[in-house]
């Protein structure tokens, strides 16, 4: 059968693909679960603040996503032909570096807003899994990233990964990553206890990516100017980049939830109006 056409709309000379209503989906979703999730908790982000970050966090995911997947994975192609680094339409984002972009965002708009990252990281972290499952589901459609050859009946031959069956690895990382991610965090999220204590929900959202990805990574295609760091057939620069991730998460979680919880914001006191003088 034919590929999905990465395009989803012609416009004239105006492609609109795929890869780029996903980002969006993404975006906005994740933003109006943030909202959600503020409601429930009286803790800070409140509308106004997540209404202005959105804006940061798009900046921080697609700089920080592209830079990184250049550093980590690409290096000496981008140097080669350094006007290749500003088409993103073609794909070629990086998790590790997007977080990395988004985690800087993140600290320096909460810290001019005068409240903890941490409380801020909790939220955007919940809302994250959301941009991850359109994120993979947008790689399926590219046909890229895809798995290893396999001769399991779900195998797919994609349109630029050979003759032979391979992994939808894209899709397994869509539900470890989106689905699955996004309902480990939800109770968490949604609870006012844990949310009490910043840093709980961030450390879990941490964790369990870098233990998903890594498993992932052992059906999924290496990157083929990499290659497998060790041996014939395994660990892959994203398994490398994932244990850090795995440990750092745990550390966190387990700091956050010896600290003493947090208090709501008392509620601002309503004005007064004296009598007129007699």
């Amino acid at each position: 059968m034919d590929w999905f056409d990465p395009v989803a709309l012609q416009i004239g000379p105006i492609a609109i693909r795929w890869y780029a209503l996903a980002y969006i989906a993404g975006f906005i979703l994740g933003w109006r679960y943030a909202l959600w999730l503020t409601r429930r908790t009286a803790l800070p982000p409140d509308r106004l603040a997540l209404d202005d970050f959105l804006t940061w966090a798009v900046v921080g995911t697609i700089l920080g996503g592209r830079l990184g997947y250049v550093l980590f994975y690409n290096l000496d192609e981008y140097l080669a032909d350094p006007v290749s680094i500003f088409e993103i339409w073609h794909g070629g984002m990086s998790f590790h570096g997007g977080f990395l972009g988004v985690s800087v965002a993140i600290i320096l708009f909460a810290r001019s807003r005068g409240f903890s990252p941490l409380l801020l990281g909790d939220v955007v972290a919940a809302a994250a899994p959301i941009g991850l499952f359109f994120g993979r589901i947008a790689n399926f459609v590219n046909g890229e990233l895809w798995g290893r050859v396999t001769d399991a009946p779900w195998g797919i031959v994609f349109p630029n990964g050979g003759s032979l069956p391979r992994h939808p690895s894209q899709l397994y990382e869509a539900g470890l990553e989106g689905l699955v991610l996004f309902l480990i965090l939800l109770p968490l999220a949604a609870s006012a206890r844990i949310r009490s204590k910043p840093g709980i929900v961030l450390g879990a959202f941490i964790a369990w990516y870098g233990v998903s990805r890594f498993l992932v990574e052992f059906v999924r295609e290496p990157d083929a100017q990499l290659g497998y760091l060790m041996g014939t057939d395994w660990f892959t620069r994203g398994q490398q980049l994932s244990i850090p991730m795995v440990l750092i998460g745990l550390a966190v979680v387990w700091w956050a939830a010896r600290r003493p919880a947090m208090q709501p914001p008392a509620p601002a006191a309503a004005p007064t109006t004296s009598s007129p003088a007699a």
